[in-house]
């Protein structure tokens, strides 16, 4: 893989429409950003939320680019989203084919998770192992439990003990690896360096922080977020604790409310809703 593909899948799964689901978060929990009893101001707090954010993101990238190694590798990529016979939406996180055999794999991120935790991935672990099994049969089926930060390994002796115990009752192939392990398995070594590689760079490139004056890009915020539901605009323009504590921090300079003051005026006679947001924000911007 190219270094700028990987950069791509890294800067868009974790950054793009960042500013969109943020703004969706304070409209649905506006008192985890203010109050008195909070030990942060309004801005420390919205930080907070985009490094969680950018964290989560980090996984689902993960998800993506090694996703697109296995096509670079030329194996068969299979459905990754069913439900089982209790009507439960299962994903998976990677499955392909490669000759006679089906792969699938629980990937995370690091094994660092507390007892609760490391027992439930072990349940949904086998959830999806239980409904593979039906759909492609136990001979050909190879499961992998996979951490892909090979230096933290705090809970390894209980995965390593309930899949080797999973494997012999299903009597299924299944494997835990950590890191480089993954690729030795498939006999693609070189790959797990070039990962590596094209890892550092991209995290020398990136800021040390995320951004949270979203006005000092203002048309990009606009068009990240000017089709977000009527009503969560409603809310939050017509509350002025949320504006003046919230929305002011996130848009300092008012710029990205001016796009969309203009936006929802043009949309006015479209529906009465655009009219009465577009009187909220400009009672706002004007007082």
């Amino acid at each position: 893989m190219q270094y700028e593909k990987f950069k791509n899948i890294f800067n868009e799964t974790i950054f793009e429409e960042s500013k969109a689901v943020l703004i969706e978060k304070i409209a649905k929990y506006p008192n985890r950003y203010i109050g008195l009893f909070r030990p942060t101001k309004p801005k420390a707090k919205i930080l907070q939320n985009l490094l969680q954010s950018h964290e989560i993101r980090f996984g689902d990238a993960f998800e993506e680019a090694i996703e697109e190694y296995f096509k670079e590798f030329g194996y068969q990529m299979l459905e990754k989203k069913f439900v089982n016979g209790y009507n439960d939406e299962l994903n998976l996180d990677q499955c392909f084919k490669v000759k006679d055999k089906v792969y699938f794999i629980e990937q995370k991120i690091r094994d660092d998770h507390d007892s609760t935790k490391k027992r439930g991935q072990i349940e949904n672990f086998e959830k999806k192992l239980n409904e593979m099994v039906g759909k492609y049969g136990e001979k050909n089926l190879v499961g992998i439990f996979y951490f892909i930060d090979p230096d933290l390994q705090k809970n390894k002796n209980y995965y390593k003990a309930e899949l080797e115990k999973m494997s012999r009752d299903y009597g299924v192939e299944i494997y835990l690896f950590y890191g480089v392990e993954l690729f030795d398995f498939l006999k693609q070594k070189n790959v797990w360096g070039e990962i590596l590689k094209y890892l550092e760079q991209w995290k020398k490139e990136i800021p040390d922080f995320p951004e949270t004056n979203f006005d000092l890009d203002a048309e990009s915020s606009f068009e990240e977020i000017k089709e977000l539901s009527p009503s969560l605009y409603r809310k939050v323009f017509q509350d002025d604790i949320i504006f003046n504590e919230i929305i002011l921090t996130i848009f300092p300079e008012k710029k990205t409310l001016k796009l969309l003051l203009d936006y929802f005026k043009e949309k006015s006679p479209e529906k009465i809703i655009y009219k009465t947001i577009a009187n909220l924000l400009e009672e706002k911007l004007e007082s």
